[in-house]
């Protein structure tokens, strides 16, 4: 780096820089010097490199065998919201398999665990530095990789990081499929389960110092498609026996006109 002129490399090869792990050079001369030293020789960075992959590679399969592990029980939230999917692909007629896949993809792995694998500082009270940041973000790739439904391939043209766990991606993708083919078998979630659920959060939470904040994300969320959604409301039986559409425009009324008397 600028200072001190040490510049570490784990799982990222000196000539290719995680986005946002990128650190600015002093000069054209350090950048020349720098891919020459790369090119001159790359053994010595690809030893390194597969040494601390062989350091870390006991942590990335704990952390990935956590995440899609039934040891303990399913989140009430995650079975819900799979059998929801499952019942969505039913009725719809939607028999190809990768579909469902890549929606319990996007809707779970990628939508949540990705993004905690890749700012581990959302959760915990830590610092992430430039260094650790491409590694994270090596490690995120491989958990993205992992959950695709397509072939892994890889050749000699390959970024560094997509041929460092070129191996263990078959694992993890058959990891992944049990996962949700477990969550699949288990027990099913029912609707007054998840309400009770839901309604023991919002009390336990209802004076945390961001609630506030998080219903208004949620309603400008519901406000961006509210015809839809009110319409949706209108011609469910269920929703209508609950008068959600009714309870719905409530909320409007009060969020947007300041309403208090309803």
């Amino acid at each position: 780096g600028e200072e001190g002129g040490v510049r570490l490399w784990h799982l990222v090869k000196a000539t290719e820089e995680a986005e946002g792990a990128k650190v600015r050079r002093s000069s054209l001369r350090d950048r020349e010097r720098e891919r020459s030293r790369a090119k001159a020789i790359p053994e010595i960075y690809l030893t390194r490199l597969l040494s601390m992959k062989g350091t870390l590679q006991k942590f990335v399969d704990d952390t990935f065998q956590a995440i899609l592990s039934m040891n303990r029980p399913v989140p009430i939230a995650v079975k819900y919201l799979f059998d929801f999917l499952d019942e969505l692909a039913e009725k719809h007629g939607i028999e190809d398999p990768e579909t469902l896949h890549i929606w319990k993809t996007n809707s779970l792995l990628l939508r949540f665990w990705v993004n905690v694998l890749k700012n581990p500082q959302l959760i915990f009270d830590v610092q992430v530095s430039d260094n650790e940041d491409a590694i994270l973000a090596v490690i995120a790739q491989t958990f993205i990789d992992s959950c695709m439904v397509s072939e892994h391939k890889v050749g000699r043209d390959s970024p560094v990081n997509k041929l460092l766990y070129a191996r263990e991606i078959p694992r993890y993708k058959q990891m992944v499929e049990k996962y949700y083919a477990d969550i699949r078998q288990s027990s099913p979630a029912s609707y007054q389960e998840m309400n009770s659920a839901l309604a023991e959060l919002s009390g336990n939470y209802s004076s945390a110092p961001h609630c506030l904040e998080a219903l208004r994300e949620l309603y400008n969320h519901i406000h961006r498609y509210y015809d839809q959604i009110i319409s949706a409301l209108e011609e469910d039986p269920v929703a209508q026996k609950m008068q959600l559409a009714c309870r719905l425009q409530q909320v409007a009324a009060l969020v947007e006109y300041k309403v208090t008397d309803l």
